[in-house]
């Protein structure tokens, strides 16, 4: 991105447009990821998951040339791995923690073994709605390039909101995260129930890995994810597991990682590896922020065994 045709007013506009870029992969998975623990379980496995979904969206791009339905198979993929994550989580003594570590382990390796043919091609990338046309200025027309897929995570986050509170499927789905006996004795399936709910939260991470490799960076390549799956999960605990607030916090870990390409492009590059670790700063003082023994988390499913 080029800041110098406005000096330093580039770094806001440059953290802005990184913010909606950066943003979008944390955005679709955490919200995954807070359906997922709504219905008391953990998905650690996001990795492999986001890996996953950004190798398919890029090599189905590739060989179709229409992205949108590259996308539409990284959501697929994602529901693939999130269907096995959902049936051995669910076996007698299963730890969810190991199955998750198995998940990244598995995912990782799929995405990288099927992807290596597509690491040099060019695959078409998203669309996006280009609201800066109408300045001559790059840096602010970068700015305003927004991505479909950023938008319909905007929207998804009020919806999912909405879900949780006033559907009866929502209703179910908080009530085995929060009391699995009560909810059985309701008649409520608690196998079905979570077995969806991890399948749909795997389905938005693949779509987070969509956003990833045919939006920005818009490549395909093994390290292509920066742990951003792992990191989704402690976003979430931020979140306090509201599908609004992780809209928020994604915004917030976005503009994070978009600090130091900012500062890059008006040229300071003293400390310049300093501000890429911020989103991971960011996530470990909220690790040991909410891990506090003094106090318990609010919000927290009684499933995942905090109380609220």
């Amino acid at each position: 991105m080029a800041a110098e045709n406005v000096g330093w007013w580039g770094v806001p506009l440059a953290i802005a447009a990184g913010t909606m870029r950066g943003g979008t992969p944390f955005l679709f998975v955490s919200l995954g990821e807070c359906l997922t623990e709504k219905s008391g379980k953990i998905n650690l496995g996001l990795e492999g998951t986001l890996l996953t979904g950004a190798m398919s969206a890029y090599a189905i791009s590739y060989l179709t040339g229409s992205p949108w339905l590259g996308v539409l198979m990284a959501g697929v993929a994602g529901m693939a791995l999130g269907f096995v994550h959902a049936w051995l989580t669910q076996q007698p003594k299963v730890n969810d923690v190991a199955v998750g570590i198995a998940m990244i382990i598995f995912g990782s390796g799929i995405a990288f073994f099927l992807g290596k043919p597509f690491i040099q091609p060019s695959a078409p990338q998203l669309p996006t709605f280009d609201l800066g046309s109408w300045s001559s200025i790059s840096s602010l027309q970068e700015a305003l390039r927004i991505s479909p897929l950023f938008l319909l995570g905007v929207a998804l986050a009020p919806i999912m909101t909405w879900f949780f509170k006033s559907t009866r499927w929502g209703l179910f789905i908080r009530a085995v995260g929060d009391s699995p006996d009560a909810a059985l004795a309701m008649g409520v399936s608690i196998k079905k129930v979570r077995m969806l709910s991890i399948i749909a939260g795997s389905f938005l991470a693949g779509i987070g890995g969509a956003s990833l490799s045919l939006y920005y960076p818009g490549i395909w390549s093994e390290r292509i994810s920066t742990g951003q799956g792992l990191m989704a999960v402690a976003l979430v605990i931020f979140a306090r597991w509201q599908p609004m607030q992780c809209l928020y916090a994604s915004l917030l870990f976005g503009g994070a990682q978009a600090i130091g390409p900012a500062l890059q492009s008006v040229g300071i590059t003293e400390g310049y590896y300093l501000f890429n670790a911020a989103p991971y700063i960011l996530t470990l003082g909220i690790m040991i922020l909410t891990c506090s023994p003094t106090r318990t988390i609010s919000g927290a499913p009684g499933a995942l065994g905090s109380t609220s």
